[in-house]
């Protein structure tokens, strides 16, 4: 494996893990937007923000988690015949579908540009009484959509790796 392809997946590995530990704890920032949405529709006034910041820290979680997701393999799998196979011919099997992976977070990502970019060109906003602007969380989509791209590659180069029976050692 070439010297670069090392380099590629020691870095990319490393900053999707960076931001994947990052990201965990933003279950807390989540529950505590909730929790004080609990509380002022208690005890005050109800917040109008606070769902959609909600919705908006879920989306930064589970985007920005993704690449760590697929670094980790905790990505569902059915596991029927897949368990019994060699690593070799799984690693065929996974570089397959890190093709198709590919293809779907390229879409996503052309998908994402194209939304980002009509949302900083016309100053969308959210249709609710809040009305906050949309595009942060069209840039956080589309920097995490990039980063699952970037791990993908980097999966189909250890898969590739695997087939050839080569020991990376990037750690």
């Amino acid at each position: 494996m070439p010297r670069i392809a090392r380099q590629y997946i020691r870095v990319v590995d490393a900053v999707n893990y960076r931001i994947g530990r990052v990201m965990m704890y933003g279950i807390f920032v989540m529950m505590a937007i909730l929790l004080w949405s609990s509380i002022s529709k208690t005890f005050f006034l109800p917040s109008l923000w606070t769902l959609e910041i909600a919705q908006f820290a879920m989306v930064t979680y589970y985007i920005l988690g993704g690449p760590y997701s697929i670094q980790m393999g905790s990505n569902v799998r059915m596991d029927l015949f897949y368990g019994e196979w060699s690593v070799r011919k799984k690693a065929w099997f996974d570089a397959f579908t890190v093709l198709l992976l590919l293809l779907y977070l390229g879409v996503l990502l052309y998908g994402a540009i194209g939304s980002t970019g009509y949302s900083l060109k016309y100053g969308e906003r959210s249709p609710t009484a809040w009305r906050p602007y949309l595009w942060p969380v069209k840039i956080t989509m589309c920097i995490g959509f990039f980063l699952m791209l970037l791990q993908a590659i980097s999966e189909l180069l250890k898969d590739i790796a695997t087939i050839k029976g080569v020991d990376l050692d990037v750690a």
